[in-house]
């Protein structure tokens, strides 16, 4: 069995999207002949902790942990923020509250002195170790995985040390980041970015990430050929106790939702059917799981939604299943069409919300890549953001069909195709290929 060096940063008891795609990818490699060498932190401030995550750890697998240096607690003391609050990526402050001088101040420390994150103190030691210890035990392939992106520094190194195959695996966009713009940038700061971004795009020996448009996007920066390789769902994650379909008419989102994804004219569309439907109005029930940004809680109250929302923390990871599988509608919010990013958004929440077979309402654009997968497997539906009508008359006859006892669930076997073992093995051909 070949081995092959997975450079991380977000790993097991780390929480939250960043963890599944390689903690899912390890745990599958190995039935198609790579078995994965995991390097990643020791005492990582990581944002959410979730235990449940660590039985997808095989019990053979290697995991080399070693200390970071971190830049969190000298920020909060700062910024005089509680030790256990969270950090957003990039250090952008969302609450208006939270802003001051002093939070610009850091923000233009991180943008122009921690390039390109907080992480990158980490690199010049890691691979000081890692030389050493891959000449003790050899690998036959590397993979880093970004965000953040000072793992792929250190795989860039390794590259040049020691001629390994190199696979840069983009979860999310570097300069092309939601919140680049926002780090006060200046032009010398902005430069190493773009030049250190490059120097990864070209001289990685294969580069991937999670989304076409992603792909063609990267592609474009590094002028070449970049792959597209899914997050996908996992079966081993479904309950496997019977879950009966909530009594209410219960709308579900799970996950990080920032100021941007605010989808307004849903809040207004759901407003106005309490308005015109008694019924409706003692029926609806939303649940909204995981970090959400206080000026989506604003837009809600103002559209007199307050009365029928459950706001939750984080969910741990095995609980998720459930929850999506009791609900009526599961909510996925992307990005306005204006957004650059927006047509290539494919988060592995669509894939999980896929999986459990509820019906899926996507708001953001309707020629996007999420787009394309919802109408070629039947798993939903998706609207613009600008679309207030349509919105409004999705959810309206989900609702005669929820009275009927009629609700969809589908049961499509085009979405296995995006399973996580099927996304293993597209990576393990490529590392083939590599080697």
């Amino acid at each position: 069995m070949k081995r092959v060096l997975i450079i991380t940063y977000y790993w097991p008891p780390s929480g939250g999207s960043g963890v599944q795609r390689w903690l899912k990818m390890s745990k599958y490699l190995p039935e198609y002949g790579w078995q994965p060498v995991i390097y990643t932190t020791e005492n990582a401030e990581y944002p959410i902790i979730d235990h449940s995550l660590e039985k997808d750890v095989a019990p053979n697998i290697e995991v080399i942990r070693r200390p970071i240096t971190e830049p969190y607690s000298a920020y909060k003391k700062f910024l005089g923020i509680n030790k256990d609050e969270t950090v957003k990526m990039g250090f952008i402050q969302e609450k208006e509250k939270s802003k001051s001088w002093k939070s610009d101040l850091t923000l233009w420390v991180r943008g122009n002195f921690f390039i390109p994150d907080a992480r990158c103190g980490w690199v010049k030691p890691s691979v000081r170790f890692m030389k050493e210890y891959l000449n003790e035990h050899p690998v036959d392939a590397i993979i880093s995985t970004g965000p953040p992106h000072s793992m792929h520094l250190i795989a860039l190194k390794l590259k040049e040390a020691l001629g390994l195959p190199w696979i840069a695996d983009f979860r999310d966009p570097w300069t092309e980041i939601d919140y680049y713009n926002d780090l006060h940038l200046t032009a010398w700061a902005d430069r190493k970015h773009h030049r250190l971004e490059q120097e990864v795009l070209t001289k990685a020996d294969k580069v991937v990430t999670v989304a076409p448009d992603g792909a063609r996007r990267l592609g474009r920066l590094g002028n070449r050929n970049v792959r597209t390789i899914y997050n996908g769902f996992d079966r081993d994650d479904d309950t496997q106790t019977p879950v009966n379909l909530s009594e209410q008419f219960t709308i579900t989102y799970l996950g990080v939702l920032s100021k941007i994804q605010n989808p307004s004219n849903l809040w207004q569309a759901l407003s106005e059917l309490i308005k015109e439907d008694s019924g409706f109005d003692k029926s609806l029930k939303i649940n909204m799981i995981g970090q959400i940004d206080s000026t989506v809680v604003s837009s809600i109250d103002e559209n007199g939604l307050t009365q029928h929302v459950a706001y939750s923390p984080y969910m741990p990871h095995d609980q998720v299943s459930a929850v999506h599988r009791s609900s009526t509608l599961l909510l996925l919010l992307l990005m306005p069409d204006s957004e650059p990013r927006a047509k290539g958004l494919v988060t592995g929440k669509l894939f999980e919300y896929m999986a459990s077979g509820r019906p899926i309402l996507c708001i953001g654009p309707e020629d996007g890549d999420a787009a394309r997968i919802l109408r070629e497997t039947g798993a939903g539906q998706t609207v613009s953001f600008e679309d207030k009508n349509k919105t409004k008359e999705i959810i309206k006859n989900l609702y005669q069909r929820y009275l009927k006892n009629d609700l969809p669930n589908n049961t499509n076997t085009t979405i296995e195709q995006y399973s996580r073992k099927n996304m293993a093995e597209k990576y393990a051909k490529l590392l083939n290929q590599s080697v």
